[in-house]
């Protein structure tokens, strides 16, 4: 099961990670992230566990404890879906250009909306169409 730790000190690496979570079970994996441009931590990580109840363990026991000089949170992590998705979690859908012809503001389908008001030649309003 893998789990996302966050608000980690930037100064946490792996080697002081790992043991942490080792306490509660075999650990398959750590890792911090860091940022490409600067190369410094961005105070989060993932560890993956290689049994479910002990990783459920480790969640009940370290999220919002202190660690390193920062109280730490301790999640399921989420499976991250937006590769390859303009619009994050959205899947893309394209417009539909649909050609406007005719009809009011209110019905752009080519219909005359029967509500609407004439106007005459005189210029007053007659409300009555039939």
């Amino acid at each position: 099961m893998n789990l996302f730790i966050g608000n980690l000190n930037p100064e946490t690496n792996v080697t002081n990670l790992r043991p942490l979570f080792a306490e509660f079970g075999e650990v398959v994996s750590a890792k911090i992230i860091y940022d490409n441009a600067t190369g410094m931590s961005r105070c989060f990580g993932f560890v993956e566990m290689a049994d479910k109840f002990h990783a459920m363990d480790a969640i009940d026991n370290l999220d919002c404890t202190y660690f390193e000089g920062n109280i730490i949170s301790v999640k399921e992590a989420k499976a991250n879906n937006s590769k390859g998705s303009p619009a994050g979690n959205r899947p893309f859908k394209p417009r539909n250009p649909r050609p406007r012809t005719g009809g009011d503001y209110n019905n752009n389908r080519g219909e005359v909306n029967a509500n609407r008001i004439d106007y005459n030649s005189r210029g007053d309003y007659n409300n009555n169409r039939y």
